[in-house]
């Protein structure tokens, strides 16, 4: 029942147990988006700047990473004005609330801890189909002047 373009979710993840049941609540419940998965911020970035994941696009991205974490990944995407308007939730175990403050700082759409959001994902997973129905994306575009034609 999806009313816009499928959405395609990089998810930015450096534990493969975690991985594993994101993609496998995802296709318990018949969501057959594509999902990309980077295991740290950097990795990240590099697939995004390449084009390797195509938009519209969501973000899963865990804080606590290797490399790059996670509120570092944040600030870089968005400094970039190709970046910048990416949906990002926070999927995390850190109840900390430095963390918290940090990712909404850089405007994320949401903060959800893992230990909430039950075995199977299923609150994640309201959530991107919910986007997917409900939600107008911003133009696949860095030019500003597309935006308002």
């Amino acid at each position: 029942m999806s009313q816009g373009p499928a959405i395609n979710i990089l998810l930015v993840e450096d534990d493969d147990l975690d991985i594993r049941a994101i993609q496998r609540a995802f296709r318990k419940c018949n969501i057959n988006n594509d999902i990309y998965v980077a295991h740290h911020g950097q990795e990240a970035l590099d697939m995004l700047r390449s084009g390797a994941v195509p938009r519209p696009q969501i973000v899963l991205l865990d804080l606590n990473m290797p490399v790059m974490d996670g509120v570092t990944f944040l600030r870089e995407i968005r400094k970039d004005p190709d970046l910048r308007k990416l949906i990002v939730f926070v999927l995390t175990t850190s109840n900390d609330d430095q963390d918290k403050v940090a990712a909404y700082d850089q405007h994320v759409a949401g903060y959800l801890l893992k230990t909430d959001a039950g075995v199977d994902f299923l609150n994640v997973l309201q959530i991107v189909e919910n986007f997917q129905i409900s939600v107008q994306f911003p133009p696949c575009t860095s030019d500003p002047d597309a935006a308002s034609n």
